[in-house]
This record gives structure tokens, sequence and C-alpha cells, in this order.
């Protein structure tokens, strides 16, 4: 048996593996859509809508509620178009699909100015349920590339290449700030932002090919009824896969407190230093990206050596002292070095998490337990940044009423807050040790 070749779910036939041009294009998508979390995430938006779009802790409060409506649909869909993709082999196109969506409304995020609190919260929510839902498809391909003893580094490489696409955008953006300023130029990322995903993502639809091969529909059935059909049936039959289930109960809370702080990382800093520019957010953020690819390369190999456990459980600890350091920081330069701890860990956090769903999950089933993990992300992605905006709101209103300035407050709610991140963490990390068993049983040679 060919030691290079992939069997095909449906048929149980070999077919070569990829290609190198299929792994690049591939890990061009991720340093596209990098972009988009970069800037509209991270880096600019998120610091922008709060700032300038609403203002005070009040803006804080409304970025928590527009994250929380953008995944609470995802968390409703994601499921359904998992188990859609791989009963009709349509990966390829619903990325396509969810991709443009998000390239469209990044773009038309330039539009939003101050006041305009409803576009505002509008675009920057239909920008992200097309990025998070286009997330299913793009992970549910990888193990259409990897062999399972591979994931580890292809994932990890792709995090990796991913990161360097969101310092080159974070670079270009920086560079026309530090030049022009003002808010126009600042608006202008989000253009920047729209086309370099478009140009960075088209590969992976010309030149990746899908390896599933679509199933005939039963009489008297549509794509959505079997795919619910498909989603019932392995929530019933999860007892087969326990081990899958427990490592999902522990990522939907450890992954609360890691949404908190990407979606807040920009909020957090602005607000617990006022000081803070544009420009040195995006130079935390370029800090944070660049240590984010040595994460996701040292933790993609580690897990091939050690482990998804033994890493994964390494990448939480480092994530856990980093959050925990805000509680003592008191410069910008203690902030940026929190900022390079964090983008260490949290890529490893992420890649890690992504390798071992490909590892747990049956090969014929694997864009439908990719939705299903992609389910408990967007349910932690919901619950998490919308508790911790009322959070910090709430604390800040309290401080206010108590006669505290209003800056202050928003500073004491945020910094109040930080317990909550790193509780989320720990009971996810502890959780983590009653999976026992970390991967599917090899088929064959792949």
């Amino acid at each position: 048996m060919d030691p290079n070749s992939l069997s095909t779910p449906k048929t149980g036939k070999k077919q070569r593996a990829a290609t190198r041009r299929e792994r690049w294009s591939w890990y061009f998508y991720d340093f596209g859509n990098s972009a988009y979390a970069a800037v509209v995430l991270l880096a600019v938006y998120s610091a922008y809508f709060k700032g300038v779009v609403v203002g005070g802790a009040e803006g804080t409060r409304l970025w928590g509620i527009s994250v929380g409506i953008a995944m609470f649909v995802v968390a409703i869909v994601s499921p359904i178009l998992g188990a859609l993709a791989d009963f009709s082999a349509s990966k390829k196109k619903m990325l396509l699909v969810f991709s443009i969506i998000t390239i469209v409304f990044t773009a038309l995020l330039f539009t939003v100015t101050k006041g305009d609190v409803f576009t505002g919260m509008l675009f920057f929510i239909l920008a992200e349920i097309g990025y998070r839902s286009g997330q299913v498809f793009y992970n549910a391909l990888l193990p259409e590339i990897a062999h399972q003893h591979e994931m580890g580094h292809v994932s990890g490489t792709g995090w990796a290449i991913g990161s360097f696409g969101g310092i080159i955008c974070l670079l270009i953006v920086l560079a026309l700030i530090m030049k022009v300023g003002g808010d126009t130029i600042t608006r202008s990322a989000f253009l920047i932002t729209a086309v370099f995903f478009a140009i960075a993502s088209t590969p992976i639809f010309l030149f990746l090919r899908e390896r599933n091969k679509p199933s005939h529909l039963p009489a008297g059935e549509t794509y959505i009824s079997v795919s619910l059909g498909k989603i019932w049936n392995t929530l019933k039959n999860v007892g087969q896969h326990r081990d899958f289930a427990k490592f999902l109960l522990a990522f939907i809370i450890f992954n609360c407190g890691i949404m908190i702080t990407l979606d807040y990382a920009a909020i957090i800093g602005k607000t617990l230093f006022p000081e803070m520019t544009q420009t040195n957010l995006i130079i935390f953020m370029i800090i944070v990206q660049v240590t984010s690819v040595a994460g996701a390369f040292l933790f993609g190999n580690l897990e091939d050596r050690m482990g998804g456990r033994t890493s994964l459980v390494l990448a939480l600890g480092v994530m856990i002292a980093a959050v925990a350091g805000l509680y003592f920081v008191n410069s910008l330069t203690a902030f940026y070095g929190i900022g390079a701890l964090a983008g260490f860990a949290l890529t490893g956090v992420q890649s890690v998490s992504r390798t071992i769903v490909g590892q747990l999950s049956p090969k014929e089933k694997a864009a439908e337990f990719f939705g299903l993990f992609s389910l408990t992300s967007q349910i932690s992605n919901f619950i998490g940044p919308l508790l911790f905006g009322l959070t910090v709101a709430f604390i800040a209103f309290r401080h206010m009423d108590a006669g505290t300035e209003a800056v202050l407050a928003d500073q004491l709610g945020t910094r109040q807050s930080v317990g909550l991140i790193i509780a989320f963490m720990l009971i996810g990390l502890v959780l983590l040790f009653s999976v026992k068993k970390w991967k599917q049983e090899p088929e064959g040679n792949v």
C-alpha cells in the first residue's frame, strides 16, 4: 500500500496525497483570513468601535453584544453546514460563499464613522459570521491534505503562515497611519484588509482538490434534513466517542477565556493605558503576531512529538500566567511583554486544539465533527466575550454610581474582570485531564 496515499472516505479507494501546491493554497487562505483577525478583531476596529464610534464602558458592552450576536448565529448554523458539506462534498463552495461575505462587509466597515453605532455593529456582525462560518470548512479540509501523523505539523504551519499574513497587513496599515494619520486612514485599513484577504484566499479555490464524493440523497430527503439527521445520530452516538465529547467540554470552557483575550486585546490595552495611540496598538499586535508564529511552529511540532494533552496543557499554562500578569502591569513596556507571551501561547492553544479534533474525528465524518467543534467554539465565543463585556460595564457603572470618574471606573471594571478570563482557562485545563484517548486508531498506512 502506498504510504503517500490518502483514503477517500466515501469509497475507501486510495488517492495520491495532497500536492505541495494544494497545501500552500490551504496555508495561504490562513495567510489572508488572519489579516481580518489582526486588523478587525485585534488591532484596529475593536478599539475604533469602542473609542470612536461609541465611547466609554458602553462601547465595551456593545462590542461584547456584537460579538455575541455573531457567535450565536454561527453556533446555530455551523453544525448543519458542516454535515451538509460532508454529505454534498461542497466544503470549497461553502468556504467561497462565506469568504465573500467576510470580504464585502469588512470593506463596508470603511463607511462607519462616529455615532454610526447600528451600521458599525451590523457590518461587523455580518463580517464575523462569514469569517467564523468559513473556518468550519477551512478546518474540515485539513484531513484531506494531511495524514494523521502530519496534522500537528501541517496545522501549526498553517497558523504560523497565517500569523505572517496578519503581520504584513498590519505593517501596511501602520505605515499609512504613521505617514498620514487621521480617522479616514484608520478606516482605510478595512478596505486594505478586504483586498488582502481576497487575493490571498484565491489559490485555495483554484488549486485545492476536494477528494470526498457527494452521496445520493435518499428519497424524500433534502440536504438540510439529512444533515440534521446526521448531527442527531452523532449526538446520540457520542458515547462511542467519549473522549471527543470530554475534550469538547473542556474546550468550550477554556475557549471562553481565549476568545475574551482575542476579542478584547486592543480594548483592554486602550482602557488600561489611555495614552496608547492607534500606532501603539498596531505595534502591540505586531508583537503578538510575531510571537504567535514561534508558538504555532513550536506547539505544532511539540504535539507531533509529545502528544496533544502535554502540548495543550503547556500552552494553557503559559496563557494563564500571561493573563494573570495584567493585574500587575503599570507600563506600556510591561503590557507589550504580556502580549508577546500571550501571543506565543494563544496560537499554540488554537493550533493544537484544531489538530486534536482532526485526530479524534472519524475521517468519513470530518466536516461533521469539525462542525460540532465549531458549535462548541461559537458557544464559547458567544458566552465569553458577551459575559466579559457585560461584567466590565456592570462593574464600571457601579464605580461611577459611587462617584468614581468615568475613565478610572472603566479601568477598574476592566482590570477586575480579568479574573473571569483566568477562571475559564483554569477550569478547562482541569477538565482536559479526564480525556484518556487523544487519537483515532490509524487506518491502514494513513
